[in-house]
């Protein structure tokens, strides 16, 4: 019995020791060989790409919400507070910093890291500008320093985060000048760096441009900026595609599938409905599916007159009941029932050529003609809805010949200046149908189209009501950096932190 007992100790013994002398192996043992340890860039820079590019709404009344807000539908099943002018704060949208950050750790050594250091910058200057042309001043220096303790930032002022913006595309656009093409890029340009590159001074373009009223501060050099990057010449081309996302079976349209909920509700504005009637433009038959009280009373559905605009001003009880009458034309069915419809773009060459269009007619650029870059634009947006099934055009699809033949009229370039930008703005707002857009923004430094607005319904709770100018900052800044936004307030509007304040960018 002892010698059991003894032998059993022993090997209790030679065990342990065993155990301890392979410690310095122990991860090494317990670490799954197909498991991933260690994130690659190009998986983080795939979600930096979509958190610049995916819609990050909740669901499709969301999307309606954002279309409501810049007048291109309404909605008749309940009242939508941004049809009527009432906004909701805002947002920094610095939340994907952390993301951008470990993208560039994790691209340290890479052969690729130049242009992962393109795109960090590219993402930066689109999130920054989304804060300062939607909210005012924000904070641009101290931003993402919570790493460090800093939890409290300050604000910069417009002027100096406009111009941090754009020297930031400038370097992005040197970096991806010498970077190779990249990993991780879920959009058409596929980590071409090339392309990205083109897109980085189209952005930088739409930023100078959405800036014009700031042409003379010479701290921001708007005009010779604009120029230089022109006269370079490496911005979009129609090679180049568009900036954005291909709906697939992964990522559906927002509103895919939504037909018994919105299809009877969602109707598209008169504003878009007589803007395309009066250029005699097929994309009304992309855009809307015709009135059924117009069907029913002996309209062709490829006749323009069977379509019929809602005015999204009116009173909501009367609005809602014409509604029910089926008196408006509806967004057009494809979208619920194709979620693979078309393609959701964030920058393409069709804005990009109306910017330089304006531009010409500013007096900014001598390159080309301002008539030849708003054809070139408009001829390019049309040729997109060219690949949408023509079976959803109710017979009125666009064809080539139809663009060749589609410059007359209404549409043909003005001779007037003030004719000249009425035109550009108006394809501008156009483009932004059922996408994402910058109509929000652009009537506020334009004031064109003319949005409808009505005293009795308007529900801007700001000061002067009207369409709102800016959104109020947002809840968790009184929470958490109060002094700090305070002291923009009193910097910018007197301490007021009202929507119908005008920033400094519009003024």
């Amino acid at each position: 019995m002892k010698k059991i007992t003894l032998y059993s100790t022993m090997t209790a013994i030679v065990c342990a020791l065993s155990l301890i002398g392979c410690t310095d192996k122990f991860d090494e043992l317990n670490t799954n060989p197909d498991a991933v340890t260690k994130a690659p860039p190009s998986m983080l820079a795939t979600q930096v790409i979509l958190n610049i590019t995916k819609f990050s709404g909740r669901d499709g009344m969301a999307y309606f919400e954002d279309q409501a807000l810049v007048k291109y539908v309404g909605m008749g099943s309940q009242k939508v507070p941004n049809q009527y002018n009432q906004i909701n704060r805002g947002w920094f949208g610095l939340t994907s910093f952390p993301t951008i950050d470990k993208m560039l750790e994790m691209a340290n050594g890479n052969p690729q890291v130049d242009s992962y250091k393109a795109l960090a910058k590219f993402a930066r200057a689109t999130t920054f500008w989304g804060g300062i042309s939607n909210l005012g001043d924000i904070p641009y220096t101290e931003a993402n320093l919570g790493a460090i303790g800093n939890f409290k930032p300050k604000y910069d002022t417009q002027e100096t985060v406009l111009i941090g913006i754009l020297n930031e595309l400038k370097e992005a656009e040197t970096l991806f000048a010498k970077g190779i093409n990249f990993d991780g890029d879920p959009t058409p340009f596929a980590g071409n760096a090339v392309k990205w590159r083109r897109a980085t001074n189209a952005f930088a373009l739409k930023i100078l441009m959405s800036a014009s009223k700031k042409e003379s501060v010479a701290s921001v050099d708007i005009k010779k900026r604009f120029q230089d990057i022109v006269n370079a010449g490496y911005i979009l081309d129609p090679a180049t595609g568009y900036l954005g996302l291909v709906y697939n079976t992964v990522q559906l349209h927002p509103i895919y599938g939504n037909r018994n909920l919105y299809y009877n509700s969602a109707m598209v504005s008169s504003l878009v409905v007589d803007a395309l009637k009066n250029l005699n433009d097929n994309r009304l038959f992309y855009f809307a599916d015709p009135s059924p009280e117009k069907i029913a009373s002996g309209s062709k559905e490829g006749e323009m007159g069977a379509y019929v605009g809602c005015d999204v001003a009116m009173d909501y009880a009367e609005f809602a009941s014409n509604t029910l009458k089926k008196k408006y034309s509806s967004i057009n069915g494809r979208y619920y029932d194709n979620g693979q419809c078309e393609p959701r773009v964030i920058l393409s060459y069709a804005e990009q050529q109306l910017i330089l269009a304006e531009a010409r007619v500013r007096g900014w650029i001598t390159n080309g003609t301002a008539k030849d870059y708003y054809e070139s634009a408009v001829k390019s947006v049309l040729a997109f809805y060219m690949a949408t099934p023509s079976a959803t055009a109710h017979g009125k699809a666009i064809t080539q010949s139809y663009i060749d033949s589609y410059f007359t009229g209404s549409a043909a370039f003005a001779a007037t200046t003030d004719e000249q930008y009425k035109q550009i703005w108006m394809q501008r707002y156009l483009i932004g149908f059922m996408q994402p857009q910058s109509a929000f923004f652009e009537y506020r430094r334009c004031k064109y189209p003319d949005f409808p607005i009505n005293p009795t319904t308007n529900l801007n709770p700001g000061i002067g009501g009207g369409i709102p100018m800016r959104y109020n900052y947002p809840d968790a800044e009184y929470s958490y950096n109060l002094q700090n936004m305070k002291d923009a307030l009193d910097r910018q509007w007197a301490g007021v932190d009202d929507v119908n304040n005008v920033m400094w960018l519009l003024k």
